[in-house]
């Protein structure tokens, strides 16, 4: 393909994607398809000829976009947003263009700073201390396993210098919620824990863990001759959105050296609003702290913003100097290459500067108040609505609720979730919006995850009309 034959499709390709964000609140958010059914639409093996891009483009929209789920329709409301927005999309163009390497500063001295000075206004929009360094990271289930391997560096380089290095690696442990998400169980996998070192702490009614049970786990681990490590709080969680108190958390980790990291993974974005700061009072006392712009803050994926205290740590636990990758300039700059796991970098910080340009402060912070006041909204229907309880506190996008039951035996507990998984089904059937569930305390409860750039209020009323019907039909 020349570059002007490039330029005709791209044009045209363009237009599509105009199309797509104009017209994707007319598409089935989730597709009918069975398993199997685009791979068997596919050839076995590879052409031997080039094809056109029209015939390339053609098998797309025919097989592979029927075949799609579509997050950013406005009637996308399960698991949490993965939003992206017209000028996060634009500078993915750009980046794909570039198809630059940017591990170090010499390979895209740019994209290294720019990377820091985007990670510098995105601490103060959160109000994030000045003792914060950011770096981007994939994932917030990489930035937990960076904060993990962080913490185990931490704890057994102290344990070398005190006892000797062959103590310096046995019976370290982590602590974490009950309510915490998978990544945390993975991470403790992968940095070499094990899962036998995991402690699951409990939580309180709002779901949100208790420090007194953690400081009394700790406490008798440490008698008990274990090294606490690592405690992973949690500020808005998969289930519920639930907020850790971090500042009662963070002095028991301190008391016992172990390295606090915060994952804020879909709630962080809400720090920018000054009314939300309160989910992360605390954190100055935290190690790490990550959030994901690509949930809530209109980046397209894959973008996570990892912020760490002890950079040095964070450096020494991940750099590697083979010649063949040092420069004249390595004492003077940043190689983010060292700053986790990854050797080879996407140019991700383009993105997000152009996102926090195009919609400023003020604005962003308009459509995170948008979302949150439609979360309400919503939530006051179904307190309004007898046949439902509200499940968990809602201090941001997401209601959690369940058709209400006489409850008093397993029975009726059972029966009462067959129902809630019905009217779930019927819900999500009509194709227009679709909703997600978690289990509470053990009950089946339905998730309404309000986030998308394009969700308008008849959205969600449309949302709510379907759940009211569903449930006429299944009680």
């Amino acid at each position: 393909m020349t570059p002007e034959q490039f330029r005709t499709e791209a044009h045209r390709l363009v237009d599509w994607m105009a199309d797509y964000l104009r017209d994707v609140g007319e598409r089935r958010v989730v597709p009918q398809v069975t398993p199997g059914a685009i791979r068997h639409q596919l050839p076995a093996s590879a052409p031997a000829a080039g094809e056109p891009f029209a015939t390339l483009m053609a098998d797309f929209e025919r097989i592979v976009l029927p075949g799609m789920t579509h997050w950013n329709h406005p009637g996308w409301f399960g698991y949490f947003p993965a939003n992206h927005s017209p000028p996060s999309i634009l500078a993915e163009m750009v980046t794909a263009t570039l198809g630059a390497q940017c591990m170090s500063w010499q390979t895209s001295p740019a994209a290294t700073e720019l990377e820091q000075v985007v990670m510098s206004w995105l601490g103060q929009m959160l109000g994030l201390p000045a003792t914060f360094t950011g770096v981007i990271q994939d994932t917030s289930s990489t930035a937990t396993l960076v904060a993990l391997l962080s913490a185990r560096e931490r704890a057994t380089s102290h344990a070398a210098g005190r006892r000797g290095a062959d103590a310096a690696t046995d019976r370290l442990t982590v602590y974490t919620s009950e309510e915490r998400h998978s990544s945390v169980d993975k991470g403790v996998k992968l940095a070499g824990y094990g899962l036998e070192a995991l402690r699951l702490v409990p939580t309180d009614a709002a779901f949100a863990l208790r420090p007194d049970a953690l400081a009394a786990q700790m406490d008798a681990d440490a008698a008990a001759g274990f090294r606490p490590a690592c405690v992973v709080a949690t500020v808005g969680s998969t289930s519920s959105t639930a907020v850790d108190p971090l500042a009662a958390i963070a002095p028991v980790a301190a008391r016992h050296g172990a390295w606090l990291h915060v994952d804020a993974s879909y709630a962080g974005a809400a720090a920018l609003l000054p009314e939300r700061r309160w989910i992360i009072d605390g954190i100055d006392l935290a190690d790490s702290f990550v959030f994901n712009p690509h949930k809530w803050l209109f980046t397209n994926f894959d973008c996570s913003a990892y912020f760490v205290r002890d950079v040095d740590t964070l450096v020494r636990t991940f750099q590697t100097s083979p010649e063949y990758l040092r420069t004249a300039h390595d004492a003077d700059v940043v190689n983010f290459r060292d700053w986790g796991v990854q050797l080879g970098r996407r140019f991700r910080a383009l993105k997000l500067w152009w996102v926090i340009r195009h919609y400023g402060v003020n604005g962003l912070q308009a459509l995170l108040r948008h979302h949150i006041a439609l979360a309400a909204l919503f939530r006051g229907w179904v307190e309004r609505d007898a046949r439902f309880d509200v499940v968990a506190p809602s201090p941001f996008g997401l209601v959690c609720f369940r058709l209400r039951g006489a409850g008093g035996s397993a029975d009726d507990d059972r029966a009462l979730d067959a129902q809630n998984r019905a009217l779930l089904a019927r819900v999500n059937s009509d194709g227009s919006v679709h909703l997600t569930h978690t289990l509470l305390a053990g009950r089946y409860t339905l998730r309404m995850a309000v986030g998308q750039l394009a969700t308008e209020q008849r959205h969600v009323e449309a949302a709510w009309a379907l759940v009211q019907a569903a449930a006429a039909e299944v009680s």
